[in-house]
This record gives C-alpha cells, sequence and structure tokens, in this order.
C-alpha cells in the first residue's frame, strides 16, 4: 500500500514508525513530516492543513490511504474531500470532527445521549461569562469554543484568573464546572455506532511539576494508568463513546476513525471532559510503543468502515512519553537552539525519540517549536519505564531544554 501520513509532530512520527514497519507497506510519505521521519517516510512540504494540496498530490501519486494525525485537517473537511476524490482516509468527516471542533457541541450531543460530564454554559459575549463566574465562583473552567491546539483551556483556582482568562481567550466561550478526581485518555477505533478498544493512557498537561503553571498540549503520560485496567476501559466505551456513537447516527453526521475521550474519574463515578477526533500527543507516543499489531491493515479496514479485524493487541509493559519543551513554552517557545544526543538516548534500552518540533538549519538539528522531542520508553515495570525515559531524556542537549521531572510518579 501506498500511505500517505498527514502532520509533523511527535503523534505523526510515533505513527509513521508504526507504518513503516508494515509488511503491507510499499510507500511512505509525510506531509510535511519532521527530519525524525525522513530516514523511514518521504517528506512532502505540504501543510497539514492544505486540504486540496493534499488530496491533489494523493491523487497524483496513487495514494492508497490517508492516515491524518492532527485535528485540523479533519475540521477543514480532508476525510470530506478525500471521499469525493475516492481515496481512503482514515478520520472522520468535517461534520463529526465538530466533536473536537466546537465544546458546545460536544455537548450538546453528551447531553443528549445521557453522557455523564461537568455542568456547562455557552456564552458568546464577555459581560455575561464574567457575570457567571462571579456568580459561580472557582475553581471553575474556562474553553475555548474552537481548536486552540491544546492552549484554550484554563482551570482557574480564582475569578480572577477565570475573568483573565475569559479576556484572553476570546468568545465564544464554554465555562463548565471544576471536575476533581483522576484524568485519564481513552482510544476506541470507532465506525457508525460500533467501538473497538484500544487502550488508555494518562496525561500530563500542566507546564510544571506538581501539575503547577498553565496548561499545555500535554508534557507526558503514562500508558496503561494505574487503576484503570482493560475490564474498566470496557465499560467506559459503553458509557462514554457507545452512546455518543449512536446520538452521531441519528443525527446524520456517523462518525469514523480514532475517538480520543478525555475522562475524570470522579467519586460519583466517570465524566466525560471532552472527545477528540484522533490520537493524543503525547499518549499515542506512549501507547504505541507498545503496540504488537500490525497498524496498516487496521487502519486501512477503519477507512471503510470495517471493524471485524481492527482490534490492536499490545504489550504488557508499562510506558512513559516524556516531553523536552522549549523554554518559554506554551506562550513563546525560544526556537534555534541546537539539539545534540538523540543517537545516545536511543541507545538506552527501550528508549525512542520522536520528533515534533524539529528543523534542520545547515545539516544542523535545532528547536523549531514549543514541544520538541518526546522521549519514550517502556519495561515491565512502571518505574523502570520511567528511569529508563529520564535517563534518556538527560543525554539531549539543547540549552532552552525544559521538562517535568514528575512524569509517572
Amino acid at each position: 500500500m501506498r500511505v500517505l501520513l498527514v502532520g509533523s509532530g511527535g503523534r505523526e512520527h510515533a505513527l509513521a514508525t508504526c507504518l513503516a514497519r508494515s509488511p503491507s507497506l510499499s510507500a511512505l510519505y509525510a506531509a510535511p513530516g519532521n527530519p525524525g521521519m525522513a530516514s523511514i517516510a518521504t517528506l512532502v512540504p505540504l501543510k497539514a492543513d492544505d486540504v486540496a494540496g493534499l488530496v491533489r498530490f494523493a491523487q497524483e501519486q496513487k495514494i492508497d490511504l490517508i492516515v491524518p494525525g492532527p485535528e485540523a485537517p479533519l475540521v477543514a473537511g480532508l476525510a470530506d474531500a478525500c471521499a469525493e476524490a475516492g481515496i481512503p482516509c482514515a478520520g472522520p468527516t468535517k461534520a463529526a470532527a465538530l466533536l473536537e471542533g466546537s465544546k458546545a457541541f460536544t455537548k450538546d450531543v453528551a447531553d443528549a445521549a445521557g453522557i455523564p460530564t461537568a455542568r456547562w454554559e455557552r456564552f458568546e459575549d464577555e459581560a455575561p461569562a464574567i457575570e457567571f463566574v462571579r456568580r459561580r465562583g472557582a475553581p471553575i473552567v474556562i474553553k475555548a469554543d474552537g481548536l486552540a491546539g491544546g492552549k484554550g483551556v484554563v482551570v482557574a483556582q480564582s475569578v480572577e484568573e477565570a475573568e483573565d482568562a475569559i479576556r484572553r481567550l476570546g468568545m465564544p466561550l464554554v465555562i463548565e464546572e471544576c471536575l476533581v478526581g483522576e484524568e485519564v485518555s481513552l482510544f476506541a477505533f470507532c465506525s457508525d455506532d460500533k467501538a473497538v478498544l484500544i487502550g488508555a493512557a494518562r496525561d500530563h498537561k500542566r507546564l510544571g511539576d506538581g501539575d503547577t503553571g498553565p496548561n499545555t498540549g500535554g508534557m507526558g503520560a503514562i500508558s496503561p494508568p494505574p487503576a484503570f485496567g482493560r475490564e474498566m476501559q470496557e465499560k467506559a466505551l459503553d458509557i462514554m463513546v457507545r452512546p455518543m456513537l449512536a446520538e452521531m447516527v441519528r443525527r446524520g453526521t456517523p462518525f469514523r476513525g480514532v475517538i480520543f475521550a478525555g475522562l475524570m474519574l470522579t467519586t460519583e463515578g466517570p465524566k466525560l471532559i471532552e472527545y477528540n477526533v484522533r490520537f493524543g500527543d503525547p499518549e499515542a507516543q506512549a501507547l504505541l510503543i507498545r503496540l504488537k499489531s500490525d497498524l496498516l491493515p487496521i487502519l486501512a479496514a477503519l477507512a471503510q468502515g470495517n471493524l471485524e479485524h481492527a482490534a490492536a493487541e499490545f504489550s504488557d509493559e508499562h510506558s512513559i512519553s516524556l516531553v523536552l519543551a522549549a523554554n518559554g513554552y506554551p506562550d513563546a517557545p525560544k526556537k534555534g537552539g541546537r539539539i545534540s544526543g538523540i543517537e545516545r538516548a536511543e541507545a538506552v534500552p527501550g528508549v525512542s525519540v520522536f520528533h515534533a518540533g524539529t528543523t534542520l538549519v545547515d545539516g544542523v538539528l535545532v528547536a523549531d517549536g514549543g514541544r520538541v522531542l518526546t522521549v519514550c520508553a517502556k519495561a515491565t515495570t512502571p518505574e523502570e519505564a520511567r528511569k529508563l525515559a529520564y535517563e534518556g531524556a538527560s543525554a539531549i542537549q539543547w540549552e532552552d531544554k525544559i521538562f517535568r521531572n514528575d512524569i509517572g510518579l
């Protein structure tokens, strides 16, 4: 099969690594890709949200399958354009991708499907939103009602912080109660009203140790999460995913692709935080290094709406993904720092390094984003996986490197 992978982050590098080892693969292209993928994929200078350009390239290269990594091209209608051109795409339509493209849409679907979630309100104007948080108090959650690259959620610990978030994020907004508990990420292959479990991970969103500082796109993840085994994951599918799929079918906008349900395990039971319409980042890296199955035929079948052979087998190992970010992330990350030591990191047993925000300048690898690299490790125990990941991270050097010291604790 000839495959076009869309995206350039750590998630896409992890997906590319899985796809590259498939016996069914004859050619792998990545648009735009990153330097870490260059040894396993042909890089294509097309932006991930250039829907027309991606489809045109796929037609010219006789691509058999498009694998979307990030959410932006899906919300922009990549799967719809692929369907019109007769190219299989392992992702949802634009209408179904609204599950990530609009927080209010997700809340409406959850309410209609009877899925437990936080109490919420949507606001179009600043004054009523500020009046609402003053009346409700803090802690309270402020969410931009649209794509924000993982930076559109503020868990405000004070009314003043909430008001600042309202002014900064702009309208429209969803404001909801702050759920308390353990957060987990649940993943499944979905088509129409059917879902097949992939697995679960636990992400660490806050920038600093001890879950302090601003929310980010994710600073690290572990898989599987403690106290959330396969039996609980299957039960969560019944509560959180399958009713949503049925509601989407009822609305005439069925979902096909990978669903990522962010859940809070509260004392009242699991509650939905959000849906994402693709693999998470950095959760995908932690999940996929444990994957034993051939991913390509699974995604090819998913693109056709066939979940009969979609079950993926994972090792019993524990894994961790540790994000190395650039100083100043998430607001103003410093770019241009020279990176060295990746080979030394990958010489550590069980360690893989995935590129996210890197580029080559005159043949030298430099930082070119907020989240720059993801160091992943797997081992028989979570403690050993954590030790290996941090050993790998310490081998990588660049002047502006920052990371959390408590991922997996």
